[in-house]
């Protein structure tokens, strides 16, 4: 079972993340270039604008191809190796995935077709609505697929059918305009328009490098380095907010944030850390072999106080009275008593015992207060029950601790390298300085570092779960050999690297031709 729960869990992380690889660029460059179409039209068509438009949507088709061939092996890897997670939750996750397949997918992909191939065989108006459609289908697609990985996050707006032992949607409202999902949706889509921003910068520094299409690259620098400026004040924001989220919502999450162990009034921020190796949550190991604080900056970034009790993992592992934290043992005690609830009800139904069958659905009936009192102490925790020990809810602290770091640092990197190449740019001195160049072009894999560092801060955070406390791992996997999992991950790693290598290869074929003269 473990060797399948890390084969899948390792399957969809490789599927996901070279995904996002596609996905973050795509995103971006398609306002990158509806913002220069906007521009050509609005300066009486000059060329080179259009010129440049023309360069920056090649390169978003190139993407924009291999990016559909991962996300749709990634959604039929929730049937394959998750079919106990689509079967519970099925009802909510798959409403949302239906809807951008349908109606936000076809949309990118049919202003796509204009947009691309469009050019002097419509008007000028039309084409430009075409390629803003493009740019909001490609958001469009992302609304949806964010709205269902918030509900993971944050499950609310479902009710659980004790008959078919599914959660089901009861208020669709409610979960699109979660907190969590517009928080999430603004971070994602704004991450996406900083990585295509690093990368419009990055391409043309090397034009200017080169000392080749200087007009044209500081025409596109100036566009990115505003896009990418304002984005990245947007990420930094949302990030706040999604902090304060996860605080509430997913406490041991926030905890791997910092590697705090032991819950504190006024916690300090760790800015950076070497974490020993040796710490666990019983053990009175050292937290850090060497670390650099800043007092109470945690409890704000928290619950924005700096005098707030943030919990560390002994206090929601073993308890806190005092803060009005139970165990984990208790919450698996709990949800053990749902399950074996769930299990009595299915012997009900076979024996045709009508008298059980009636007593515990009225005890998943939330609309009385039986109900209400039987989720409030019970069912609510019906997820712990099948952890195995409470340590389970600790995510991995290394892995979660790092990345957090490295996605805040890089962002905060960003916000700097674009603030410095809008003055350079401004005078037009940025090929003075060939170490701006050289370092604007080695930022494009730092942004995708930092895209990726963010992604992993969420969905690894957040182990045990598949969603939050109330389906684990575990129970999510589908009755399969670990052994077919392993060779199809093997088959996926060398099928994405592939293709990872031939879209690189066809971009920079393109870049080198450069922006053709109209």
């Amino acid at each position: 079972m473990l060797e399948l729960i890390e084969w899948s869990r390792a399957q969809f992380a490789l599927t996901a993340m070279y995904h996002w690889i596609f996905v973050s660029l795509t995103l971006g460059l398609g306002f990158v270039c509806a913002i220069m179409e906007t521009i050509y039209l609005r300066k009486g068509k000059d060329p080179k604008w259009k010129s440049a438009t023309k360069f920056w949507m090649k390169l978003f088709a190139i993407n924009f191809a291999v990016g559909v061939a991962t996300g749709i092996i990634l959604e039929f890897q929730f049937g394959t190796n998750w079919s106990n997670y689509s079967y519970f939750v099925g009802d909510i996750f798959g409403a949302p995935l239906a809807i951008e397949g349908i109606f936000a997918f076809f949309m990118e992909a049919t202003f796509f077709a204009v947009m691309y191939f469009g050019w002097d065989k419509v008007s000028d108006r039309f084409h430009l609505t075409a390629t803003w459609l493009t740019a909001f289908g490609a958001v469009l697609s992302a609304i949806w697929i964010l709205v269902a990985n918030a509900w993971m996050q944050h499950p609310i707006g479902m009710e659980f059918n004790i008959e078919t032992a599914r959660s089901e949607m009861v208020d669709f409202v409610a979960i699109v305009t979660s907190p969590v999902a517009i928080v999430k949706f603004w971070h994602s889509i704004m991450s996406g328009l900083l990585t295509a921003a690093v990368f419009v910068t990055g391409i043309s520094a090397w034009f200017l490098l080169k000392k080749r299409e200087v007009d044209f690259a500081y025409k596109s620098i100036k566009v990115a380095a505003i896009s990418g400026l304002i984005a990245t004040l947007v990420v930094a924001y949302t990030g706040d907010k999604s902090a304060v989220q996860v605080a509430s919502h997913q406490p041991a999450k926030f905890a791997a944030f910092e590697a705090l162990y032991q819950g504190k009034e006024g916690a300090d921020l760790t800015v950076i850390g070497l974490l020993n190796s040796d710490k666990e949550v019983n053990n009175d190991e050292d937290i850090f072999n060497g670390e650099l604080k800043i007092d109470r900056v945690l409890s704000f970034m928290a619950f924005h106080d700096i005098n707030a009790f943030v919990p560390g993992f002994n206090d929601l592992v073993y308890g806190n009275e005092e803060q009005g934290i139970i165990s984990t043992q208790d919450k698996m005690n709990r949800g053990r008593v749902a399950i074996q609830e769930i299990k009595n009800y299915n012997t009900a139904v076979k024996s045709k015992d009508t008298v059980n069958i009636e007593r515990i659905a009225g005890l998943f009936d939330r609309s009385t207060e039986s109900g209400k009192t039987f989720y409030d102490t019970y069912a609510k925790y019906s997820g712990y029950g099948y952890l195995n020990a409470p340590e389970d809810i600790i995510p991995p602290v290394g892995l979660t601790f790092y990345s957090f770091r490295i996605m805040v640092g890089l962002g905060i990197y960003f916000i700097f390298m674009f603030i410095a190449v809008l003055i350079l740019q401004r005078k037009r001195r940025l090929e003075k300085y060939k170490f701006v160049l050289y370092i604007l072009i080695f930022s494009i894999p730092l942004v995708y570092v930092a895209s990726q560092a963010g992604w992993v801060v969420s969905e690894v955070g957040r182990q045990p779960w598949t969603v939050q406390d109330l389906l684990p791992v575990s129970a999510s996997l589908s009755s399969i050999n670990s052994v077919n999992v392993m060779v199809t991950f093997f088959i996926f790693a060398v099928l994405f690297t592939v293709m990872f290598i031939a879209e690189v290869s066809i971009m920079l074929k393109q870049i080198k031709i450069g922006p053709k003269k109209d």
